[in-house]
């Protein structure tokens, strides 16, 4: 067995967080876990171009070619297992995975979501629609947070938030830009880093 924790990310779009935990890699800042798997669910996603130009296997799953949510899950469920996958990061995965499936991860999967949670969480606020959100409220701080998934959207177990401030004149895109680069880019490849050394304190 790799003297590292296994690791896959689950993607849906362009990848930049993804990219940030690569990054994170290869400046040796996750000495403890290694990315072995990138899984779309989306056709041509270009995490998948990001994963090729890493070395790192990429995979395509969609539902409609699994026959739904409960053949995708089954799949995905067989990938992890055939490259002994020991922890889950979802980098801009917009697909809900089911409490059957959760249940059988516990604390072993990682998510980035880009507000302080609880704020503009839950079903339905994912990517721009968390900044739009966040300006039509008004607030003066927004951020990012990282938490373990369980089966309530956005519910588990808080890691780490970054508060990252909210200016006068800014667009949803310009807010997204501001949040990913000051906090999401910043948390998620620690989180990955903090549960991988955790993973290996259990193995021994």
């Amino acid at each position: 067995m790799s003297d590292k924790a296994r690791v896959a990310v689950l993607v849906s779009g362009g990848g930049t967080n993804l990219q940030a935990i690569l990054d994170a890699q290869a400046a040796g800042k996750i000495p403890h876990g290694e990315v072995g798997l990138v899984v779309s669910n989306r056709t041509g996603a270009y995490a998948l171009e990001r994963a090729k130009a890493a070395g790192v296997e990429a995979l395509t799953l969609t539902k409609k070619a699994c026959g739904g949510q409960e053949g995708f899950e089954a799949a995905l469920t067989a990938a992890l297992a055939e490259r002994g996958v020991e922890l889950i990061v979802l980098a801009g995965f917009l697909a809900i995975l089911s409490e059957g499936f959760t249940r059988r991860w516990p604390r072993r999967i990682l998510n980035v979501h880009p507000s302080l949670i609880p704020s503009f969480c839950g079903a339905g606020f994912y990517g721009l629609k968390v900044h739009e959100a966040a300006l039509e409220k008004g607030v003066k701080v927004t951020g990012a947070t990282v938490h373990f998934v369980n089966e309530i959207p956005d519910g588990g177990e808080i890691l780490y938030q970054k508060a990252v401030p909210v200016r006068k004149g800014d667009t949803p895109e310009v807010l997204q830009r501001r949040v990913m680069e000051q906090a999401e880019w910043k948390l998620l490849p620690r989180a990955v880093e903090q549960v991988s050394r955790e993973i290996l304190a259990h193995r021994t």
